[in-house]
């Protein structure tokens, strides 16, 4: 079976603290329906207007991520959305009562867990993946942000970062599959150094921050306690004892030697869900953030726009899984009514089959006289013959098989199709195939773009000896 879109069993919600804003804060997140993709909904706002995570509507980058529409903003999205992308729930709705989702510890980890509480459930469209099909280069020379992404059958991390610290050094981290971003990256907290954390303070972020929520790095050999003390009151913390615990302040001991570098990693995966897709592909980064983030995500979206109006491609050139003499010899169908011409390709779930369109076919002579163009009806029964081809080629003795029409669903002719055109047929499963009924949704292509759709239910009967 293909990959099919997830959602939630149910739903749930987190309540703590938003780190820039210090407000109090609580997120629902629901299932939502096939196709929905992840959106926000501030519902402490009237009308509860709905912000979808779309990388085109980021209007602020500075320490987190944030969406607007029509002025209506919600920020700090990357740790929430990395936890959803990551777990591979593709559709979802985030209720929040306030302007920024909260911080909790500074990592994905909780909302993880509680999406393994409520559990995922697979649905019924198929998921479609965006795939890198070249390498796609991003550099910002200023920041010294270098991201490049290569084609890649899964979705592979790789980060470097190196921000000229002592406390930090260069680190890398990876992930070659989300199956390793549960226990390898979700865990790892984000983290601040203690010299930006006064200008931090002073601009008015970070007024949630805490040090059981970020790992703060110090740079210096010695900081005086009256420093550590102002800090403190500059984060409205007086009754926080800080103390300086080797190269991070007494909050923690690292999950990971290179823990940072694995957070700027969750970062990526969170930015990067706001492309509205499931990713194939392997992204190098090297000093990365979120700026250059959702720049790469913008380009990823440009590119997914190019190949939307170049359409889908097939490779027709290369030897069909089935000719025409294969076919005659599934298929009781011959002339005129024999509409499949070759099968390029068949798998456990789908179908790829051509049919060629000509004038010499017999209806053209009445369907319309000047103006020939092929009716629907033989487009579906051509979808059909396709359809049943998959059926035949699951059984042992095909030719002692029918295959028998039993229901159409939920068609739609796109465009006409006339002599000249070749529709390319390609047909999935819905369901297993179970008794011999065969449950498939399918769609017709002429130069990539889609002529005809249908979901078709049919049954393969052996009457014949």
């Amino acid at each position: 079976m293909g990959d099919k879109q997830r959602t939630l069993k149910k739903a749930f919600s987190l309540s703590g603290q938003g780190l820039h804003t210090g407000e109090k804060v609580t997120v629902t997140i629901e299932p939502a329906p096939e196709n929905h993709g992840y959106k926000f909904q501030r519902i402490d706002i009237e009308g509860h207007p709905i912000i979808p995570a779309d990388a085109d509507l980021v209007t602020d980058t500075k320490r987190g991520t944030t969406l607007e529409k029509n002025g209506v903003k919600v920020c700090t999205t990357e740790h929430l959305l990395a936890a959803l992308f990551g777990l591979q729930v593709d559709n979802a709705l985030i209720k929040l009562d306030a302007l920024e989702v909260p911080i909790l510890d500074g990592s994905a980890l909780l909302f993880v867990n509680e999406i393994e509480k409520v559990g995922i459930v697979e649905q019924n469209a198929d998921r479609e993946y965006f795939e890198f099909k070249e390498n796609q280069p991003f550099e910002d020379l200023e920041k010294g942000i270098e991201i490049l992404a290569i084609p890649y059958d899964d979705f592979r991390v790789t980060v470097m970062v190196d921000y000229d610290s002592i406390a930090l050094g260069t680190q890398h981290a990876s992930m070659y599959h989300l199956g390793e971003f549960k226990e390898q990256i979700s865990p790892c907290r984000t983290f601040v150094f203690l010299r930006e954390l006064e200008g931090l303070a002073k601009a008015g972020l970070i007024k949630g921050g805490d040090i059981d929520n970020a790992i703060v790095l110090v740079e210096r050999e010695e900081v005086a306690q009256e420093e550590l003390d102002e800090l403190a009151r500059l984060l409205g913390k007086e009754h926080l004892d800080i103390q300086i615990k080797g190269n991070t302040l007494n909050n923690c001991e690292l999950k990971y030697i290179n823990e940072p570098a694995r957070h700027k990693l969750l970062d990526i995966i969170g930015d990067l869900a706001l492309v509205g897709k499931p990713i194939k592909g392997h992204i190098l980064a090297a000093r990365p953030g979120h700026s250059g983030n959702i720049s790469f995500a913008k380009i990823i979206k440009e590119i997914m726009k190019k190949q939307n109006k170049q359409g889908k491609k097939f490779d027709l050139t290369k030897k069909p899984v089935y000719d025409i003499n294969d076919i005659e010899k599934m298929l009781p169908h011959r002339y005129p009514f024999l509409l499949v011409d070759k099968v390029m390709e068949i798998t456990d779930d789908t179908i790829i089959g051509v049919k060629n369109v000509t004038m010499n076919e017999p209806q053209f002579t009445g369907h319309f006289p000047g103006n020939p163009v092929m009716p629907g009806v033989l487009q579906i029964e051509a979808m059909a013959q396709t359809g049943g081809i998959f059926s035949l080629s699951k059984v042992e003795d095909p030719h002692l098989y029918s295959t028998y029409f039993m229901k159409i669903d939920n068609v739609k002719f796109k465009k006409k199709v006339i002599p000249g055109d070749t529709i390319v047929f390609e047909l999935k499963l819905i369901s297993p195939i179970r008794r011999g009924l065969v449950h498939m949704g399918g769609k017709g292509y002429v130069n990539g773009e889609v002529c005809i759709e249908a979901d078709m239910l049919a049954q393969v009967v052996k009457d014949r000896e």
